[in-house]
């Protein structure tokens, strides 16, 4: 695993995250790069999205920050663990992100608790992103 690559790729998401200038996340992923949603157990393929993701879940929450930062001991992969709000759902999370040979994002998961506050950024999320994912991924509206 290449440290200084994985360091650099976190430094940009968050910068990016910051800018809202997610199209650079493109540059930061694998090409086979696996979305993990918290709302739906089959993951999604593919960088762009990903991007469609985590572009669309920016506008779902309010109020977002970021805690803290856990590295494995290889660099191989980070835990970030964040706080959002959907609505009057208060949430707590964490996006665990792995990194291939190269330092690019193989995957990408997220969990969030409590129960219904995972249920609200679902629901958020299949209303704004749905039709958009069905659309990257072959499937009819």
């Amino acid at each position: 695993m290449a440290r200084e690559q994985a360091l650099q790729a976190l430094e940009t998401w968050h910068d990016l995250f910051e800018k809202r200038e997610f199209d650079r996340l493109r540059s930061l992923a694998a090409e086979s790069v696996v979305f993990r949603s918290p709302a739906f157990f089959s993951p999604y393929p593919g960088v762009e999205a990903l991007v469609h993701i985590i572009s669309t879940v920016s506008t779902v929450f309010e109020d977002f920050a970021y805690h803290r930062e856990l590295w494995s001991e290889d660099h191989g992969s980070v835990v970030l663990e964040f706080s959002a709000r959907v609505g009057d759902k208060k949430l707590k999370g964490i996006d665990l992100i792995t990194f291939d040979e190269a330092g690019k994002i193989r995957e990408f998961e997220v969990m969030i608790r409590p129960a219904n506050a995972a249920v609200a950024v679902g629901e958020a999320m299949a209303a704004k992103a749905g039709p958009g994912l069905k659309a990257l991924l072959g499937k009819p509206a």
